[in-house]
């Protein structure tokens, strides 16, 4: 009598922990509490009969429930570090672009000084001969562009234009066009690149009203590279412009020259 009693407070006793356990757990079930419920109750049932069924099926459910869960966090916490390397990565390109930006934005800032003396050059040989071709022949600026791109900033745009109407005044000044490419890419992509390059300036100076027989255009994609670095890159996607003199005004340069070597 005594050890039915102690069992059946025993079994009671595992009742109430079984639904304390169950308290726990989120509703409504999940699928994995049947699987649960029932692997529980035969192993309570082998164990202490009916009542011992029940109770293991109550402990059963809670055990599913908690294996459920922890499969579950298992497929979040991949999911999170997944999403937090693509940040990571979206982070570093975008740190490299900013960083690309920034440096191409105090290079053209020191280009459009560079223009600015060029334009003043000529002006001031302008105002003080009839023809300064022969004073501005050789001299030359760098037009610098983003990678992949041929599109020229707005500030630069102005540089130009006002140095091709300096140009046009002098008309035997000649300008070279010379468009370059950096050497990542194929040669095949950076010769057209280098070409869109050198059209865009030689199409500024066009609309300045400088004739197409006073523009030489050429391109050489990246078989001139030299560069081994980002920041060596940057230099190397250009457009460069040489003055050049013709005609008279280079057989006077010349003269010039030799009769300073005749008076060393």
């Amino acid at each position: 009598m005594n050890s039915a009693f102690s069992k059946t407070i025993g079994a009671m006793g595992l009742l109430a922990m079984s639904t304390a356990a169950m308290a726990d757990e989120p509703k409504p079930a999940t699928p994995h509490e049947p699987i649960g419920f029932v692997s529980g109750a035969v192993i309570g049932a082998f164990a202490a009969g009916p009542v011992g069924a029940f109770v293991g099926a109550g402990l059963g459910t809670w055990l599913g429930n908690r294996v459920h869960r922890a499969g579950d966090a298992t497929q979040a916490e991949a999911k999170v570090a997944a999403l937090q390397t693509d940040k990571t990565e979206l982070q570093t390109e975008k740190t490299a672009l900013l960083n690309d930006k920034s440096q191409l934005t105090e290079t053209n800032k020191s280009l459009s000084a560079r223009l600015d003396d060029l334009t003043r050059k000529v002006e001031t040989a302008q105002n003080t001969r009839v023809d300064g071709s022969a004073v501005l022949d050789g001299l030359q600026g760098d037009v610098l562009f983003r990678t992949g791109s041929a599109e020229i900033t707005p500030e630069i745009v102005h540089q130009i234009q006002v140095l091709a109407q300096a140009v046009a005044k002098s008309p035997a000044l000649k300008v070279r066009v010379d468009g370059y490419a950096d050497p990542r890419g194929t040669v095949e992509t950076n010769l057209k690149l280098s070409e869109d390059r050198a059209n865009a300036v030689r199409d500024l100076f066009l609309a300045a009203g400088i004739s197409d027989e006073a523009l030489e255009v050429n391109a050489y994609g990246k078989s001139q590279s030299v560069a081994a670095d980002s920041d060596g890159y940057a230099l190397e996607r250009r457009v460069r412009l040489t003055l050049q003199a013709q005609g008279e005004a280079a057989v006077a340069q010349v003269g010039e020259h030799a009769q300073v070597g005749e008076k060393e």
